[in-house]
């Protein structure tokens, strides 16, 4: 009897097992069914078995909705609009069967993004998607395109009356400071390849494929960058500033945080008012910081003070965390030694801004300019002096690859430094050709002479 049971439940199991075999094959062979035909771009017949692979199989093969996606997206492109709502049905179905290999910020965002191109909500419900897309993993919430396009929505909402100004530059703070981690992260892959670019070391193919990429990725978002100072525009100018905080600088005055956010609008829109040395001083008397020491360098710069000026400056530098912040910082300091001629030192604190900001490409560019003005104080000869120019012509290009917003101005300079630098008929005349020249000024360094 004990051996009978055994043997039921034995053949209990096999069949079991059997038919869950059985029901895998049949789901391999489905998924084929589309998958075969959608790897070969033949969308029409793929088609026809989408809808029962995800019936019937929806949890079976990521590439379901890898393929389902680029098989929309190309219905979509020639004018199938009825294919969206499908579209977004394959992100919702991914993120429902493989969120551990799906980037959830980047998913929602694309949902977000595709209901935004097509007109399908209100405003404040498309702004709403973003903010969701945000709030759950901004890590992978980095498009550029959504990120200008989430913004956007924020700047209709404020016009409508239903964001509040403050929330608005909020929203301008926190996208802003995204986009220049991400500008940050790109520039920290091209500094080291651009240095071997310039010191003549060939880039294997691999590399130059992470240079154009970097470069690219640069560029798209210094453009959505100036396109949310575009769109920020009159709303964050002084006369709009000034009266709102002071209207609430009362109420908030104790508050840190309001206090920190408005005096930085302030400064950075240079807003000549009494109200930003109250916010200065309320703010070192509440929470010495690195903001109220930068803030009250500001003023004493303002006032002519440049050696207080430098002592705040530095005390704020000490206390800073945040990078771009401390980049702010090391900017100040290195113009303050500039402007009082100690190129050495200001060369000193645009290192350090590119230290902690990468992408700070007007470091850069002031490096070329006070090389490029030191051009007859610098070598020994003619030849060595106008050499100069090379290296100012370095820093320039460095200046361009890095920061979009200052590219233009950053080439034109590049060139005008390159046409002061020895003609190919000086560089004959003096057989220096290939070889190096060093300098032993604040420049400091080396550049090499082209070959003819």
């Amino acid at each position: 009897m004990k051996t009978t049971k055994i043997l039921i439940v034995a053949l209990v199991f096999l069949a079991f097992g059997f038919n869950a075999n059985a029901q895998m094959d049949d789901c391999n062979a489905t998924v084929s069914l589309f998958a075969a035909p959608a790897q070969a771009k033949n969308y029409n017949e793929a088609l026809k078995n989408y809808d029962k692979v995800i019936k019937e199989c929806p949890g079976e093969s990521l590439a379901t909705y890898q393929l389902a996606e680029r098989m929309f997206k190309h219905f979509i492109n020639e004018g199938d609009n009825s294919k969206v709502a499908d579209l977004i049905k394959v992100y919702e179905l991914r993120l429902q069967y493989f969120p551990e290999k799906t980037k959830e910020g980047d998913v929602l965002g694309d949902i977000a993004q595709l209901r935004y191109d097509n007109k399908m909500g209100t405003t404040k419900e498309l702004y709403d998607a973003f903010a969701k897309a945000e709030r759950i993993d901004p890590d992978n919430f980095t498009s550029p395109k959504s990120i200008l396009t989430y913004f956007n929505l924020g700047t209709e909402l404020q016009d409508s009356g239903a964001m509040d100004l403050q929330e608005l530059f909020e929203l301008y703070d926190a996208l802003t400071e995204k986009i220049e981690g991400k500008e940050n992260d790109m520039a920290k892959i091209l500094a080291p390849l651009m240095e071997m670019q310039e010191n003549g070391e060939a880039l294997s193919e691999k590399d130059k494929k992470r240079v154009a990429a970097a470069e690219s990725n640069i560029e798209n978002y210094g453009k959505v960058k100036s396109s949310l100072n575009g769109l920020l525009g009159q709303r964050a100018d002084c006369d709009n500033l000034i009266p709102l905080y002071q209207g609430q600088f009362e109420d908030k005055k104790d508050d840190v945080n309001w206090l920190k956010t408005s005096a930085g609008k302030l400064s950075g829109k240079d807003c000549d008012t009494p109200l930003f040395f109250q916010m200065v001083q309320q703010l070192h008397k509440l929470q010495p910081s690195a903001k109220s020491a930068y803030y009250l360098g500001r003023l004493a710069d303002k006032d002519g003070n440049a050696s207080k000026a430098l002592e705040y400056y530095n005390q704020a530098a000490d206390l800073e965390t945040n990078n771009n912040d401390k980049a702010k910082i090391y900017y100040s300091i290195a113009e303050n030694f500039r402007k009082k001629g100690s190129y050495g030192q200001a060369r000193s604190y645009y290192n350090k801004m590119v230290d902690v900001k990468p992408s700070a490409g007007i470091a850069y560019y002031k490096i070329a300019q006070m090389i490029g003005s030191s051009a007859n104080s610098c070598g020994s000869t003619p030849f060595e002096k106008r050499a100069v120019n090379w290296k100012a012509a370095e820093y320039a290009d460095r200046a361009a690859r890095v920061d979009p917003s200052i590219a233009g101005d950053a080439r034109s300079a590049a060139s005008s430094y390159r046409q002061r630098a020895p003609s190919k008929g000086d560089i004959f005349n003096s057989g220096k050709a290939g070889t190096t020249v060093t300098f032993n000024c604040w420049v400091g360094g080396s550049v090499r002479v082209p070959n003819l």
